[in-house]
């Protein structure tokens, strides 16, 4: 999020809680003019801020960000959203409390607000449609955790269950003896299978009709209709990246740093940011670099990676493909360009 920085007449740190928040008002001297608590819902922020002076309002991210945040806005506030994880002030305070986190916002608000990492707060209508795809993310998981429990359940009563997708389970034949114990699983299987099913209708539909730019994405080969609407919807703005290599930290794929003086190990990954658009890039690169995966400057780089060698040169393999991944994606999504699959490969052969 762009932001302004400018000093502020006062500045209003709130600490967001489940059923109560804390808010803390200051003055242009930085003295603390009122604190109190509210109930977190609409009527009780729209009548307490309602009331104050327009501010600029920090609050952090959370469950109840993005709806306070469309709130304060369309009152006249100016608010600002500050990462949870970048906040150290708060998150390391020996001295930690709702009231002590409202007056730390606040006073951050008043100083620099690049103190407070903000972050970007998506339109309304593609939080509705990630939620979609987060919903869908849901219920895969809950058939994941079903299929290893009826597979274990099996095991242990000494039958194994034959080898199929997880969305076919619940047709495989049954011995007598594990039916009481394991066909409602089963049955539920089912039910979850074809639930799911009908999140990939929605997910194809909204590709087609909200954000046809998802067929950019799409030509990539392993790149399916979910990863596509997953990633336009999580990058929203491109815009906002100053440079297309900033995707890959954004989805946590590159490297943490902890260098000090002469010394700079080479750590893991970061896994910050979007969990789910990591592990979809992560589930594209590894059918990418799989034995189904179609010759690209793409698999190739992976390839060459894996050739290295080593206990964990294939999964760095994987991991380094799925950050390239990201920055063509969004490079395609802001060039809006065919996609040449052995661009890179056509090139060393012309020269």
């Amino acid at each position: 999020m762009k932001q302004d920085n400018v000093r502020v007449a006062g500045a209003i740190g709130v600490d967001l809680g489940d059923q109560r928040s804390q808010v803390c008002v200051l003055d242009g001297d930085g003295d603390v003019v009122e604190e109190a608590t509210i109930a977190t819902n609409w009527s009780a922020f729209e009548r307490k801020f309602g009331s104050l002076e327009r501010s600029r309002v920090v609050l952090e991210t959370g469950t109840h960000a993005n709806w306070v945040h469309d709130l304060l806005t369309k009152i006249g506030h100016e608010v600002i959203v500050a990462n949870a994880r970048k906040v150290r002030a708060i998150s390391a305070n020996e001295r930690k409390s709702d009231t002590v986190d409202a007056r730390i916002l606040a006073r951050l608000g008043r100083v620099d607000i690049e103190l407070l990492q903000p972050v970007t707060v998506r339109a309304e209508q593609i939080r509705l449609d990630l939620s979609v795809t987060r919903a869908r993310a849901a219920l895969v998981e809950t058939r994941t955790h079903l299929v290893n429990s009826v597979r274990g359940l099996a095991k242990t009563s000494g039958h194994r269950l034959p080898t199929c997708s997880a969305a076919s389970l619940h047709k495989q034949p049954l011995d007598e003896s594990l039916k009481p114990a394991l066909a409602p699983l089963l049955e539920m299987l089912e039910q979850i299978s074809k639930k799911i099913s009908e999140y990939d209708k929605q997910v194809v539909e909204l590709c087609k009709t909200r954000y046809p730019q998802t067929r950019l994405l799409s030509q990539v080969k392993g790149v399916g209709p979910l990863t596509s609407l997953y990633f336009v919807l999580v990058i929203a703005d491109p815009e906002r990246f100053k440079r297309a290599r900033d995707v890959g930290a954004y989805f946590g794929l590159v490297p943490r740093r902890d260098q000090s003086g002469g010394r700079d190990p080479e750590l893991r990954i970061s896994k910050t940011g979007d969990r789910m658009g990591r592990t979809l890039l992560v589930q594209c690169a590894h059918h990418i670099l799989g034995p189904f995966g179609e010759d690209s400057d793409l698999r190739r780089f992976g390839q060459k990676l894996a050739a290295r060698g080593g206990k964990t040169a294939k999964r760095r393999a994987v991991v380094a493909t799925a950050r390239k991944l990201a920055v063509l994606l969004f490079a395609l999504l802001c060039s809006s360009e065919v996609y040449e699959p052995l661009r890179n490969g056509a090139k060393s052969v012309a020269n």
